[in-house]
């Protein structure tokens, strides 16, 4: 029979997760299902399946609080409420961690990577979450809290460095798909237009159908996992509306492991759930 969590099991599993995340911010290398085993043996009567589990609920409060979540664990909303405050607890208190998390975001990347072989090797599906959660936040238009008003994601978002990479990343790879689709000349009109004329058009890349079409690209690229949010400005959130029959969204991933995207087409209203995270103050 199901039985919920104790608090010593849940601050157990919380602390073996946090030692992976920091083995993983650290670009270090660790054995997932060593760390399962390991914790098979503590938690009397816990399977390997429901310790997965908890390690999937932990990367979703890490998600929801602004940080990066251990790869392979995706993440799942529904979960117990204590286990939030100990993730909370721990994360107060864990400044190395917290350093680690700020240092990673941050850093620039040194990967230029090409696209090669088969594009499509590349593409994959757009993942969902898969559950229902609680959405109170977007319903009453009130951001999630952060921890210390720090959210390490949408830090992320901003590093050029890793933006710029995964820019030239896809500008490679749609000159690969068209010259595979039999059009070279549409391929040496693509044009990187967040260099050429600036990032205030809405995205970053023009591209081509293979009907000569324009194809309108929005280049989002994290190192982490797939579920990872993005962040999107106002006006590329109405750039997508305006053009969405050629507006197109590739969300990069696990871009310094291998890089890996999925594509969100048309307005972004009708593909993600757009939460408000920052407010514009003017004086009455």
């Amino acid at each position: 029979m199901y039985e919920d969590w104790s608090r010593p099991e849940v601050e157990l599993i919380v602390a073996d997760y946090f030692a992976m995340l920091a083995e993983e911010l650290s670009g270090r290398s660790f054995n997932k299902a060593q760390h399962n085993r390991a914790l098979q043996q503590l938690l009397d009567g816990r399977s390997r399946g429901s310790i997965e589990f908890k390690h999937a609920n932990i990367s979703a409060v890490l998600i929801e609080l602004g940080y990066p979540y251990v790869d392979g664990y995706k993440p799942r909303h529904n979960y117990q409420e204590l286990l939030r405050d100990v993730v909370v607890d721990r994360l107060f208190a864990d400044q190395g961690l917290e350093a680690a998390a700020s240092a990673a975001v941050s850093a620039p990347t040194n990967r230029r990577t090409a696209a090669s072989g088969d594009w499509t090797d590349v593409v994959v599906e757009a993942p969902t979450r898969g559950e229902k959660v609680d959405r109170s936040y977007e319903r009453w238009g009130v951001p999630r809290p952060t921890l210390r008003g720090v959210n390490y994601l949408e830090r992320e978002s901003r590093n050029t460095s890793l933006g710029g990479a995964g820019e030239e990343f896809v500008l490679s790879l749609e000159r690969m798909r068209l010259r595979q689709l039999g059009h070279r000349r549409l391929s040496e009109k693509v044009e990187h237009v967040a260099r050429t004329q600036g990032d205030g058009l809405g995205y970053d890349i023009l591209s081509f159908e293979s009907n000569g079409r324009e194809r309108l690209i929005e280049v989002k690229t994290t190192r982490y996992g797939d579920m990872t949010p993005f962040f999107a400005t106002r006006n590329e959130v109405e750039v997508s509306e305006r053009q969405a029959a050629q507006y197109h969204l590739y969300r990069v991933f696990k871009f310094e492991k291998k890089p890996r995207l999925f594509i969100l087409p048309g307005a972004l209203r009708q593909s993600v759930i757009l939460e408000p995270v920052t407010y514009r103050a003017s004086l009455p």
